[in-house]
C-alpha cells in the first residue's frame, strides 16, 4: 500500500539514494533539504522514472520551517505515515587533529591545530543540535500524522561509532549515541500509539562530507581510509544502495513487531577486534 514518506537531509548522497528506492515501491516520497535545490533535483530525478516526489525546503533546527514544510507535504500527499530523519553530519570545530594526546601536542602552536583542550564550545553544539535537535523537531512535527494509525514508523540515523566512538571526532560520536538512546526511548514511548522506531548505524560510506578525509585527489586512500579497510572484515566502504534493503524491511510490513532496534551495517567493522 502507498504511504507517504518525509526524509530530512533528503539532498544528500545517502538519503537521496533512499528516496529513490522508496519512490519506486510506489511511495509519495516528500525530500527535506535546507538547500531546496538539491532536494528538487533528485525529486525530479524521481518524478522522470515516474514516481511521485516533492522537494521541500525545511530547516531541522526551526521548528517553524518544519510546521511549513509539514504543511505542504500534507497538501501534496495527506498525512505522513513514514519519517526518515537523515539530517546530520560533523563540524571541524569538534574534532581533534590527532588521534592521541601527546605532551608534546600542548606546545603545538601550528595553525588549525587542535587537541582536546582547543575543542570549540559552538562546534561542539553545532554538532549535537544538528544530530539530536534535528531529529527530535522533525520527530515532533510529522509524528503527530502518524498516532493511532497503522504501519506508521519512523527511522532515525545513527551510526556505528555511537557502539564504540571513532578517534578524533568526539561530538560527532556522541551525538550519535544520543540518537540510538533517543531511539529505543521513543520506541517504548510511542509503543501504545501504534508508531514504531528504528534507526540505521552505517559503517563507513563515502559522502560529500567525508571523501576528502578517506581518500586522495587521484582516489587512493588517505592513511585514515587505509586504517578503515584494514579494520573492515569486508573490505570495503559501502554504498547508499547498501542502505536500501534494511530500510525497505524496516519501513515495511515484515518488521511490524520490529522497534527500538539500532542495526549497523557496517561490512563487519563492529564485529572485528582487529586480532
Amino acid at each position: 500500500m502507498s504511504k507517504t514518506i518525509v526524509l530530512t537531509g533528503a539532498g544528500g548522497v545517502l538519503c537521496g539514494t533512499l528516496a529513490k528506492a522508496l519512490a519506486k515501491q510506489g511511495h509519495n516520497v516528500a525530500l527535506l533539504d535546507l538547500r531546496k535545490e538539491a532536494a528538487d533535483e533528485i525529486a525530479n530525478v524521481i518524478k522522470a522514472d515516474g514516481g511521485k516526489a516533492i522537494g521541500v525546503a525545511a530547516n531541522v533546527l526551526e521548528k517553524e520551517s518544519l510546521q511549513s514544510a509539514k504543511k505542504e507535504v500534507n497538501d501534496a500527499f495527506g498525512d505522513c505515515d513514514i519519517l526518515i530523519n537523515g539530517a546530520g553530519g560533523n563540524h571541524p570545530l569538534g574534532t581533534t587533529s590527532n588521534t592521541h594526546l601527546l605532551e608534546s601536542d600542548l606546545e603545538n602552536k601550528a595553525e588549525g591545530f587542535k587537541t582536546f583542550f582547543d575543542l570549540d564550545t559552538n562546534g561542539i553544539k553545532f554538532v549535537f543540535d544538528l544530530n539530536f535537535i534535528g531529529t527530535l523537531l522533525p520527530t515532533q512535527v510529522f509524528a503527530e500524522d502518524m498516532i493511532g494509525k497503522e504501519g506508521c514508523s519512523i527511522l532515525n540515523i545513527s551510526s556505528m561509532n555511537a557502539f564504540t566512538p571513532l578517534t578524533k571526532i568526539p561530538a560527532y560520536s556522541g551525538a550519535k549515541a544520543a540518537i540510538s538512546n533517543f531511539t529505543q526511548w521513543l520506541a517504548v514511548h510511542f509503543s501504545k500509539v501504534g508508531i514504531r522506531v528504528n534507526a540505521l548505524a552505517p559503517g563507513f560510506f563515502l559522502t560529500d562530507q567525508n571523501r576528502s578525509l578517506l581518500t586522495n585527489t587521484d582516489g587512493s586512500l588517505t592513511p585514515r581510509g587505509n586504517q578503515i579497510i584494514d579494520q573492515t572484515p569486508m573490505g570495503k566502504f559501502g554504498e547508499p544502495e547498501d542502505l536500501i534493503g534494511t530500510t525497505l524491511w524496516l519501513c515495511g510490513e515484515g518488521a511490524s513487531f520490529v522497534t527500538g532496534v539500532v542495526v549497523p551495517i557496517d561490512g563487519g567493522f563492529s564485529a572485528y577486534s582487529g586480532v
